[in-house]
């Protein structure tokens, strides 16, 4: 069983907050409701967001990359498939 950091947790949710209340972009609010519509809990779907959220932080923490728009949204599209780099 992972074992996850509540700290890390909180943050990467904190992203989806803020994601979500300025709309921007507007794909994690219309993915956020979509997962709900398919019956998923609110706060599992911030969970799904979230672990495209920390993809795309990883990548740039680990490659010196920029944030990959275009992969980001790609993953938010396929949730609650798992992200994929």
């Amino acid at each position: 069983m992972k074992k996850t950091n509540p700290r890390l947790k909180r943050a990467f949710l904190d992203i989806v907050d803020k994601q979500l209340e300025a709309n921007d972009p507007p794909q994690t609010r219309e993915t956020f409701e979509r997962l709900k519509a398919e019956g998923i809990s609110q706060s599992d779907a911030k969970i799904y967001i979230a672990q495209a959220v920390c993809l795309e932080v990883w990548d740039i923490l680990r490659n010196k990359r920029e944030f990959n728009v275009k992969r980001y949204l790609r993953n938010l599209k396929n949730l609650p498939q798992e992200p994929e780099e």
